[in-house]
């Protein structure tokens, strides 16, 4: 017993080093701060925790909605004061002195810690949103947006001017579904959409449209051929609006010039017709001719690309003689009591003439340089259109008092029609004929030399020798195409049956002025006939172009003519042979 007491009495207690050195209280560590949350020390007060400890408690801190926010008081930062702060602090202090920080001895004051910048997140405000009014309306603005750029068809953009801009700020003035308002911060679908259109196609050369056209007219594609355009939908109205079009007012305009005729000549003054028709057909022709020019022009605006191929065209290329000779019929139609009055102004013809001129010099110059669009290669009766208009600005310079600048036009365009007249008549053996549709256009045989009959006599002031030839020649043309029946019958109606009308006009015209110098029976009657089937056919042909353009609505179809390829595509065998045959050689 004694010596378990003395061996247990010698023996230090166990906790004797604890009690010499007790070790701080073991505390549940403090969990990590919550990521959403910033780390701030509480304060540091008298009651004196262990050195080295430093609870920590979360502080919410918000963050403006936006960078330009920066110092613009917002409700979530008053709730971070400086009184909130103290009243955390203290909170804190009475929580135990295991949740305060060191401080030093003697101070009260409050001092922060380095917070943690992986643990720190800040968060922003949200941002306020708009009324529920204009959050309606912008919604509807953006749906309008999506459904114009979904439906937004793109295949006619190689074709648009500028990309459709103006096309766009015309629909944007006039209040159309496709406006947006961009004040909204809306995205301009417009530019987004211009964006993906594709570039505009480049002019395909001369022998372009010759591989991939056929017919005299080189209107029709071919099978192996692909359209740029589709061609199972109807295109937008100006891309199947031709330049053939200035036809109608040209073949009106040439019936103001027969009635005025009719109404001031000896040899058909027991028809008593009155100044007022001619009147009425000058004014409807103006109106025609302002009508088609308008349209033209916005094709022009809109559709650039669809008015160069047009012109580049070895054969669309002679209708753009048709709107300066319109014009210069008007000049030649209008009524007598106007001219009777003032006098037409010599700037007048001049300012007519000179596109005339520009356009004869490049025409007339590509028939004698040669190439593909030469004479022999592009011949063809609408070439008469380019030669019209020497002879019709001929007769109205010598009607207004001119001299050298009627016999400059009538001599260069005299001498073209010799040279055009042969190459037509002949037609050489890989030329074509014209098929039934284009049968009118044969008609253009008529005006050259009607016309110029009617030239030489004001130039010379008498319908003598020449003025007679010229006559006779466009009178046999006349008859030799009248007896051939089946020129009239077998094809649909179209914009070439314009050619008729003002062929024969003017040929009425000349047998008026040559009834003047032999007066007959037969002449008149010749007169009144040729007045009567011309006026029937204008007639006839306004009114049924009146029908198919506003009730059947088939008068312009797709002008397949401008809508080919710049290049051939090679079929996809093709490319595949030829991208073969370049890997092999590049392995060789």
């Amino acid at each position: 017993m004694d010596a378990k007491s003395s061996k247990s009495g010698a023996l230090p207690p166990r906790n004797a080093e604890a009690v010499a050195h007790p070790k701080p209280p073991v505390h549940p560590p403090v969990p990590p701060p919550r990521r959403s949350e910033v780390v701030l020390p509480p304060l540091e007060t008298q009651l004196h925790p262990p050195a080295g400890l430093r609870a920590v408690q979360p502080v919410s801190i918000s963050l403006p909605a936006s960078p330009g926010s920066f110092g613009v008081p917002t409700p979530t930062a008053a709730a971070a004061d400086s009184a909130d702060l103290w009243r955390q602090a203290m909170a804190n202090a009475a929580r135990g002195p295991h949740r305060l920080a060191a401080q030093d001895t003697g101070s009260n004051s409050v001092r922060f810690t380095q917070p943690d910048r992986e643990a720190m997140m800040f968060r922003s405000q949200p941002i306020p949103g708009p009324p529920p009014a204009r959050l309606a309306s912008r919604a509807g603005r953006s749906r309008s947006r999506a459904a114009v750029a979904m439906n937004w068809d793109r295949r006619y953009d190689s074709f648009k001017t500028w990309s459709g801009k103006l096309e766009r700020q015309i629909t944007h003035l006039t209040g159309g579904p496709d406006s947006f308002d961009d004040d909204e911060g809306g995205e301009d679908v417009g530019d987004v959409i211009g964006s993906h259109r594709t570039s505009a196609t480049s002019v395909p050369e001369v022998d372009r449209f010759y591989a991939a056209l056929e017919g005299p007219e080189l209107d029709q594609l071919k099978p192996s051929e692909d359209l740029v355009l589709p061609s199972d939908t109807t295109w937008p109205f100006l891309l199947r609006f031709p330049i053939s079009a200035f036809g109608i007012p040209m073949g009106v305009s040439s019936q103001a010039i027969l009635w005025k005729v009719i109404a001031l000549s000896v040899p058909t003054t027991f028809l008593h017709v009155t100044s007022k028709v001619n009147l009425v057909l000058w004014c409807v022709s103006v109106a025609l001719m302002l009508a088609v020019s308008a349209t033209y022009a916005c094709k022009v605006a809109l559709y650039f690309e669809a008015v160069r191929r047009e012109y580049y065209h070895p054969i669309r290329v002679n209708f753009f003689f048709a709107p300066w000779v319109t014009c210069l019929y008007l000049a030649i139609g209008v009524p007598h009591a106007v001219t009777r009055a003032t006098r037409l102004p010599h700037w007048l013809w001049f300012l007519l003439m000179a596109p005339l001129l520009c356009l004869a010099l490049k025409i007339y110059g590509q028939w004698m340089s040669g190439g593909q669009r030469r004479l022999s290669k592009v011949a063809n009766p609408s070439n008469h259109l380019s030669l019209l208009g020497n002879f019709v600005g001929a007769q109205l310079g010598a009607t207004m008092g001119l001299r050298e600048g009627p016999l400059f036009f009538f001599a260069v365009g005299l001498a073209h029609y010799i040279v055009m007249f042969v190459t037509l008549y002949q037609r050489l053996p890989t030329n074509e004929t014209l098929p039934k549709e284009l049968h009118p256009v044969f008609f253009l045989f008529v005006a050259a030399p009607s016309v110029s009959s009617v030239a030489w006599s004001k130039i010379t002031g008498e319908f003598g020798h020449a003025s007679k030839v010229a006559f006779f020649v466009g009178m046999f043309l006349y008859a030799s195409l009248g007896v051939r029946i089946n020129f009239f019958r077998g094809f649909r109606f179209s914009l070439a049956w314009w050619a008729y009308t003002s062929p024969m006009a003017s040929a009425a015209a000349a047998a008026i002025r040559y009834s003047t110098e032999v007066d007959n029976a037969f002449t008149k009657a010749l007169c009144v006939a040729l007045s009567a089937v011309a006026t029937l056919t204008v007639a006839a042909l306004l009114a049924t172009t009146v029908v198919h353009a506003f009730v059947l609505r088939n008068l312009f179809p797709n002008d397949i003519c401008i809508a080919i390829t710049e290049r051939k595509v090679k079929p996809i065998m093709e490319m595949q042979e030829s991208h073969g045959n370049d890997i092999e050689a590049t392995a060789a």
